[in-house]
C-alpha cells in the first residue's frame, strides 16, 4: 500500500472565526478595561460643515473597582446582555443581529441575501451567459486586455466615491466571464473587489474616509492631492500587473489555480456548449440592459444622494424584478412566473453562508467588549496600549509603525469612517509628539485601513465577493498572500517616504 502524502488542508471560514473568537475570549483575561471620554469635533468638506463624535485621546482611563484595582470583564461560557453579558457560545446568534440597516451586521447580511437573490433571477434568465459568449467571440484572443480596463474603471469606482459592498454584484457576472475565457474566479474578484479596494486605500477624495479621517486631525479635507493621485496611479498599476501575470499562468495551466476545483462547476456549464453559440434575444438583450441601467442609477444615487446599503439592496431587488418579468415575457430559459421566486430563493442560499460568516465575525467585537469609546473594552485598552508604545522610536519608524497598527485594528474594525473616529484621535496628536506630518498619519490609516480588506475575515464585503465567487476565503487566502505581502512592502516604502519628503 503507497502511503500518500498528506498536505495541509486550510480549515472552513467558520472554524477560524471559531478560533479567533476563543482567542478573543483569552485576551479579556488577562487585559483589563478601558475607556475614553468623546467630544464634537467640525470640519469642513466640499464647503458643508460636518460634525464627528470622536474621541478625546487625552481622557483614557481604565475601569478599576472600589478598591481602586483594574478591572477585567472574562468572557462567560454561555450569557447575553439580558442575561449578564454575551458569552463566547453566544456569538453567532448576538454577532448577526448587532446594529441596524444601514451597517455593521444586520444591514450587511441583508444587503448580501438580497443581492444574491436579485442575481440568482438574472441569471435564471440566461442573459448573462449570453452576453458572457458574445464578449469572448468579439475579444477573439484578446481578452486579457479587459484586465486592466476593469480594474482601472473599478479603482476609479473605489477611489471617487468609496465603491465597495456595490462590487459584489459584479463579481457575479465577472467570475463566470473570467472562467469561460480560461482563467479563474480570483482573476475575477482582482479585477473588481481588489481593484474598488485599491482605489478606496489610494484616493484624492474618498468621502467615506479620507474625508472623515482627515477632518478628525484637523488638516484641510481632500488635501495632499498631488501625493495621493501619483500614489493611486501606481497602485492601480501595480494591481494589473500582478493581476495579468497571474492571469497568462493561469491561462497556460488552469490547475495551478487555487480556485480549480470551485471553479469546475462553471467549466462544465461552459464545455457542454464549446459547439454552440447559445441564443442572443431581444429578451437577453432587455435584462442586460437593465442590468446596465441598474448600475448607472446606483452610481447616480451614491454621488449625488447619498445612498448606501438600504437603497443599494433595493434597486438591486428592482434590477433581478424587472429582469425575472422580461425572462417570462420572453420565455427566457423556459421561465415561469414562479421561477423568479424559486431563483430568488436560490440565488439568496448561494450567499447564505457569507451572510452566516458577517455575523460570526461580528461576534469577535462583542467578546472583547464593542467598539463604543465610551464604554468599558478590551480593544480600548488596546488602542491606548499600542499608542504609548509608538512614542519611543524616530519619525519613521513611527509612521511605519501607524500603518502596521492600522492594518491589524482593521481586523476587528472594518469599517473605513468607524475605523478612523477610533483611531485617528489618536494617531493625529501622537503624529505631532513623534516628529511625523498629520497627513502622513492619514495615509498610514489609508493604506492599513484598505489593504487588509482583501485578506481579514472579518470583511463582510470580502465574503460577500468571495461567495458570488463560490470560493472558499482559505483558498483565497492561500493566493492572496503573496499579493498582500507585495502591497505591505509598497505601501510601507510609501508612508517612508511621506515622512522622508515632509508631506503635509
Amino acid at each position: 500500500m503507497e502511503n500518500k502524502k498528506k498536505s495541509f488542508r486550510m480549515p472552513h471560514t467558520y472554524i477560524i472565526i471559531f478560533g479567533v473568537i476563543l482567542f478573543a475570549a483569552l485576551l479579556t483575561v488577562f487585559i483589563p478595561l478601558g475607556k475614553y471620554e468623546t467630544k464634537e469635533i467640525t470640519y469642513m468638506q466640499n464647503g458643508t460643515e460636518k460634525t464627528k463624535t470622536v474621541l478625546d485621546p487625552d481622557s483614557f482611563q481604565y475601569v478599576l473597582d472600589e478598591n481602586g484595582n483594574k478591572v477585567t470583564s472574562v468572557a462567560p461560557l454561555f450569557g447575553t446582555e439580558d442575561f449578564g453579558r454575551q458569552g463566547i457560545l453566544n456569538y453567532v446568534f448576538e454577532g448577526m443581529t448587532v446594529g441596524n440597516k444601514s451597517g455593521t451586521a444586520v444591514g450587511i447580511i441583508a444587503f448580501i441575501l438580497v443581492v444574491g437573490g436579485a442575481f440568482g433571477i438574472v441569471l435564471r434568465t440566461g442573459a448573462v451567459e449570453s452576453g458572457i459568449m458574445r464578449v469572448i467571440a468579439m475579444t477573439n484572443g484578446r481578452e486579457i486586455l479587459l484586465i486592466p480596463l476593469l480594474i482601472t474603471l473599478f479603482s476609479l469606482g473605489g477611489a471617487i466615491f468609496g465603491m465597495g459592498e456595490e462590487a459584489i454584484p459584479f463579481v457575479m457576472i465577472l467570475v463566470p466571464m473570467f472562467i469561460a475565457m480560461g482563467y479563474d474566479a480570483i482573476v475575477g474578484i482582482m479585477c473588481s473587489y481588489v481593484a474598488t479596494q485599491i482605489g478606496f486605500g489610494t484616493s484624492w477624495q474618498n468621502p467615506f474616509s479620507l474625508a472623515v479621517a482627515q477632518g478628525i486631525s484637523g488638516i484641510p479635507v481632500m488635501s495632499g492631492a498631488w501625493f495621493r493621485i501619483p500614489m493611486w496611479i501606481f497602485f492601480t498599476g501595480l494591481t494589473i500587473v500582478f493581476t495579468m501575470r497571474y492571469a497568462v499562468k493561469i491561462k497556460k495551466n488552469p490547475k495551478l489555480s487555487v480556485a480549480y476545483e470551485s471553479d469546475e462547476e462553471y467549466r462544465k456549464e461552459f464545455s457542454q456548449k464549446d459547439n454552440e453559440m447559445p441564443p442572443f434575444t431581444l429578451g437577453h438583450k432587455l435584462v442586460l440592459l437593465t442590468i446596465a441601467a441598474c448600475i448607472v442609477w446606483t452610481i447616480w444615487g451614491v454621488v449625488t444622494q447619498g445612498y448606501y446599503i438600504p437603497e443599494i439592496a433595493s434597486q438591486f431587488f428592482v434590477m433581478g424584478l424587472v429582469s425575472g418579468i422580461i425572462g417570462v415575457v420572453f420565455h427566457l430559459n423556459d421561465m415561469k412566473l414562479n421561477d423568479i421566486a424559486t431563483s430568488f430563493d436560490r440565488g439568496a442560499a448561494d450567499l447564505l453562508g457569507a451572510a452566516i460568516c458577517v455575523g460570526m465575525a461580528q461576534g469577535i467585537i462583542i467578546i472583547l467588549g464593542g467598539t463604543s469609546a465610551t464604554d468599558g473594552t478590551v480593544l480600548n485598552t488596546i488602542l491606548h496600549s499600542i499608542s504609548q508604545g509608538m512614542q519611543n522610536f524616530p519619525p519613521v519608524i513611527s509612521a511605519w509603525l501607524m500603518y502596521i497598527f492600522q492594518s491589524v485594528f482593521n481586523f476587528f474594525v472594518v469599517s473605513g469612517s468607524g475605523q478612523a473616529a477610533l483611531t485617528m484621535p489618536i494617531m493625529a496628536p501622537l503624529a505631532d509628539l513623534v516628529g511625523v506630518e498629520r497627513q502622513v498619519a492619514v495615509v498610514a490609516f489609508q493604506l492599513g485601513d484598505a489593504f487588509t480588506n482583501f485578506i481579514v475575515p472579518t470583511s463582510g464585503c470580502l465574503l460577500g465577493a468571495l461567495a458570488g465567487a463560490k470560493l472558499d476565503w482559505g483558498k483565497w487566502a492561500k493566493f492572496q498572500i503573496k499579493f498582500q505581502a507585495v502591497l505591505f512592502v509598497f505601501a510601507s516604502a510609501t508612508v517612508i517616504l511621506g515622512v522622508l519628503i515632509g508631506l503635509s
